[in-house]
Parts: structure tokens; C-alpha cells; sequence
């Protein structure tokens, strides 16, 4: 059976690479469309990925019988949050609202733990809304804990995550900031860590802290201020 599908990603290699997987057929056995090149944008924002159309042909019998769900984001009428304060109902409808926007499908869940609201994201192509270096999920993050303090008394922070980028990205700071405390303890001289945003910052930092013989300060304007460990002997 013939099945077109349309992917999108960075680079028209990696939007043809996904397509390829998703269908499970080669290269030599499909039909590639180019549908737009990949295009950049003002700090990560409005960032034009790669689309492209790829048809062959599969077989039905070996793909799942039981697809995925798909929620549209910002359809308020079908949407089932688990808000349970002003706030995280408002920073949920937020992120529903750009994401719908920008035309990303997918599931969300969200809870608040003391004055840190969660939102994760799972969907096919959400890296429009993640953005070149995660720049574009940090300008939604920013807006969203805009929103959420609009709507509480106390200050709150808000952790956004979309199609776990940030998880995966958080636990790569972290083995680079063991990997530069460990030099900084075998050679006492200091390490520059890669240009980093804020929230990334304050995420090394704070688990450097808990490491003995190593201090941490930031140098260097935005967007290239970087964190320096050095030795505390």
C-alpha cells in the first residue's frame, strides 16, 4: 500500500531521515519531495524548518494496530488538563495557544510542586518549538512564567519541557560539569564551560556546589556568558 507522509526538521536530511524511519523503507525505495528548506530566525523565534514529503510503498501488517493518540493543541473545548491552581491553568492555555499556532500535535501534561509549575510536551515535530540551542523553548518559557505570575499572589517559577529536550539536554550539562570539575581537581587549572542561557547556568551551578574542590562564577555578556570552574585549593 502506497503512504505519503510529510516530516519536518532542521536540515532536509534530517526531516528525510525521519520520514524514512517512520515509514521503515530505504532511501532507494522512496519517493523524496522537497516541500521548503530550512530557514533561520531572530533568536530562534519564527525559525523555518526543512518540510519535505516522502511516499513509498509499506506494509500495514507490520506497523502497530494501535496508533498513538493526537490532541490539537488550544481546542479549549476538548482540552483535559489537570490544572489545579489559577496559575497552572493559565500557563497550560498559554503553551496550548502558541503551540496550536505553530501547528505542533501532541499530548501535555502539567503539575505544580511548590512554586515550580511542570508542562511537558510529547509530539511528532516539535522542534519548532524547541529551536536552534533550545532558544525557542526558552522565549516560551519566559512568556508562560509571565502568564503564571499574572495569575499568583507568590512569585512562580515555570519548568517547561518539550519533546524531552530539556531533560535531555539538562543531563548532558550535567556530565559536562562533572567532566570540567574533574579536570579542574586533576590539573588545579581553571575550566571555560560553552556559552550557556540563565536557567542552564543556575543548573551547573547548583550541581557543582554539591562537588568538593570546585567553585563556579559566570563571565561575559549574553549571549555568550559562560561559566568558569575553578579549584578551591
Amino acid at each position: 500500500m502506497e503512504k505519503s507522509i510529510t516530516k519536518t526538521g532542521k536540515t532536509v536530511e534530517e526531516a528525510i531521515a525521519a520520514a524514512l524511519e517512520e515509514l521503515g523503507v530505504s532511501e532507494e525505495n522512496a519517493k523524496i519531495e522537497v516541500l521548503s528548506e530550512s530557514k533561520g530566525g531572530f533568536l530562534g523565534i519564527g525559525n523555518k524548518e526543512a518540510e519535505v514529503k516522502v511516499t513509498a510503498d509499506v506494509n500495514e501488517e507490520d506497523k502497530d494496530t494501535e496508533d498513538e493518540e493526537v490532541v490539537y493543541y488550544g481546542d479549549d473545548e476538548n482540552f483535559e488538563g489537570d490544572a489545579v491552581s489559577e496559575a497552572e491553568d493559565a500557563a497550560v492555555r498559554f503553551v496550548a495557544e502558541v503551540l496550536s499556532g505553530i501547528g505542533i500535535h501532541g499530548n501535555m501534561d502539567s503539575y505544580r510542586e511548590d512554586d515550580t509549575i511542570y508542562i511537558s510536551v510529547s509530539g511528532n515535530d516539535c522542534g519548532s518549538a524547541i529551536g536552534r540551542h533550545g532558544e525557542t523553548l526558552e522565549a516560551i518559557t519566559y512568556m508562560t512564567t509571565l502568564i503564571a505570575n499574572k495569575h499568583s499572589e507568590e512569585r512562580v517559577r515555570v519548568h517547561l519541557d518539550v519533546g524531552g529536550y530539556r531533560k535531555h539536554r539538562e543531563q548532558v550539562l550535567i556530565n559536562l560539569a562533572n567532566k570540567a570539575a574533574y579536570k579542574v581537581k586533576k590539573t588545579g587549572r581553571k575550566v571555560v564551560m560553552e556559552p550557556m542561557n540563565p536557567s542552564e547556568r543556575r543548573l551547573v551551578h547548583s550541581h557543582l556546589q554539591s562537588v568538593n574542590g570546585v567553585d563556579t562564577h559566570s563571565e561575559g555578556e549574553e549571549p555568550n556568558r559562560r561559566i568558569i570552574v575553578t579549584s578551591t585549593k
